[in-house]
């Protein structure tokens, strides 16, 4: 199965200082034929104007992944840490038995950047954080993965979800496969450009979501970004 999910069909939130799109149900933006999607529970769109951000909140039994693509984001939490997450670098916390954090962004200029929760493997898990810088944004016509919990790839940030996050800069013309399993699901984030997935055209912020397939045959006709989410198909929650 694949289904296409276009760009208007996503929740706009207008704040004014932030500009959301919701691939999810999130919020006030409730639908109940929308809550998730394998462990995944949250894919939030986010523009964040200068000198504004999310005061100090609480989070517990989820796996937040932060992908920052433009600008810089200042983030302090309960645990100690006190860091900047710039264009290229991603983020992730685990937040298990309970965690509060900010993030605000302190320069003039704009912050676009992904926000994902995953339900995690288990509950109870001891909250904790890391960040690393990954040249995702520069490299060319592959699948960089950024986060994942497979523990099959290295230098990647880990999280405790049986998922693996990529991120791809694809070029007109070039193609990509990715393999996968019936058993698992699919879900393709169109950051810019324009794509085949599987014969089926999506454009920016259109998605994908897949399930029951061998393979996922992924051609840009324009130069092109993209995210691809490897997920399993249980729908853990709590």
């Amino acid at each position: 199965m694949i289904k296409v999910i276009s760009a208007s069909d996503r929740h706009h939130a207008a704040h004014g200082w932030l500009n959301s799109y919701f691939l999810f149900s999130f919020s006030e933006y409730y639908d109940m034929n929308n809550l998730q999607w394998g462990p995944l529970r949250v894919f939030n769109d986010d523009y964040i104007a200068g000198k504004n951000g999310f005061p100090e909140h609480s989070h517990a039994e989820m796996e937040i992944v932060t992908i920052v693509l433009e600008g810089e984001i200042s983030h302090k939490d309960s645990l100690g840490n006190e860091t900047v997450i710039s264009a290229g670098q991603v983020q992730r916390m685990t937040a298990g038995t309970g965690i509060s954090h900010s993030e605000k962004n302190d320069k003039d200029d704009e912050v676009h950047l992904y926000q994902l929760w995953f339900f995690p493997n288990k509950k109870g898990l001891t909250p904790s954080y890391e960040q690393k810088s990954v040249d995702f944004l520069k490299e060319k016509n592959e699948l960089i993965p950024l986060v994942t919990g497979q523990k099959v790839l290295e230098d990647v940030v880990y999280m405790n979800s049986n998922s693996t996050v990529f991120y791809a800069n694809l070029e007109d013309g070039k193609e990509i496969n990715f393999k996968t399993f019936q058993i698992r699901k699919g879900l393709i984030y169109v950051t810019s450009g324009e794509l085949f997935v599987n014969g089926v055209q999506v454009q920016k912020n259109d998605q994908v979501r897949s399930m029951d397939v061998d393979a996922l045959r992924i051609k840009a006709t324009a130069d092109s970004s993209f995210i691809l989410i490897d997920l399993p198909a249980v729908e853990a929650n709590y």
